[in-house]
């Protein structure tokens, strides 16, 4: 297995000087619940400086007035009612659901509660009405989803946890693979050493530090690797996007120590992407 050179960064779409709008990249962002309200947040606020335009809908009122609360210090983002969110997905380039839903909570009896069937029909029903798009999933939906559901192409980003529960299987480099050529997609094995496999080539991603085991760093990395995808090859903007964040968090490491959170890494990657887009 090779490993993702931070040269290759140089590969990813740049913005160009004579640029309108739209030209770079419009995403929908789909996910949040009464308890996890800050996952959608986190994944808005890192793609909105990436990509032209972000849209963003979710099923639980709550978040809408967090996000009216947000605008005051974030303008670039749309909050999409939940009724017209299938207009937006058409008209984005790329989709990520999942940060913020309700997961998957084990009864005694192994049944899947009322919760848990919500995330999983919304996030069936999108894929499946909308296979041909780019999409990122993330979280909850990754959680309790059928994995005969995954698109051609999708980019999953699970940790140990959400892979096993996804397949059934124990996340190793031998499993990651197996999966990415049987659904024919790519998945981010995110740990110390990030693994990134497609059906056709894999590669370790390395840096970073204990910070990034902090929680709504995952919901960074999935932001950014959706406004990635939006103008990128799928397998190029999952291993970028995890580069990014772990250099990201080198260089929080620099200044703070392992005293950052989700909230500063979020900050830190515009910084980070910037020298690449200007290289």
């Amino acid at each position: 297995m090779r490993i993702f050179a931070e040269n290759e960064l140089a590969k990813l779409y740049k913005p160009k000087q004579n640029s309108v709008k739209q030209d770079n990249g419009q995403v929908t962002i789909i996910g949040g619940s009464r308890l996890f309200h800050g996952a959608l947040i986190l994944s808005l606020k890192t793609a909105a400086r990436v990509v032209d335009m972000v849209f963003f809908a979710s099923p639980e009122p709550s978040v809408g007035r967090v996000a009216e609360k947000l605008k005051s210090q974030l303008s670039s983002f749309i909050w999409v009612p939940w009724e017209k969110v299938e207009e937006y997905i058409k008209k984005s380039d790329a989709v990520l659901v999942g940060p913020g839903f309700l997961r998957y909570h084990q009864s005694q009896n192994s049944q899947c509660d009322e919760a848990c069937q919500q995330t999983r029909e919304i996030t069936e029903g999108f894929l499946k009405k909308f296979p041909d798009k780019h999409w990122a999933i993330d979280a909850g939906s990754l959680q309790t989803m059928n994995p005969d559901f995954i698109p051609q192409n999708a980019i999953l980003t699970p940790n140990r946890k959400e892979f096993e529960r996804l397949f059934g299987l124990p996340m190793d480099q031998k499993n990651l693979l197996q999966m990415a050529e049987k659904h024919r997609c790519i998945i981010v094995g995110k740990g110390v050493e990030t693994v990134v496999v497609s059906p056709q080539e894999s590669v370790s991603v390395r840096g970073g530090n204990a910070g990034l085991t902090k929680g709504g760093t995952g919901d960074v990395l999935a932001g950014l690797t959706v406004a990635l995808a939006a103008k990128n090859p799928p397998f190029l903007a999952a291993c970028a996007a995890s580069l990014i964040v772990k250099k990201a968090a080198e260089e929080l490491f620099k200044k703070v120590g392992f005293a950052y959170n989700a909230d500063d890494l979020a900050e830190k990657i515009p910084e980070v992407l910037g020298k690449y887009w200007h290289s």
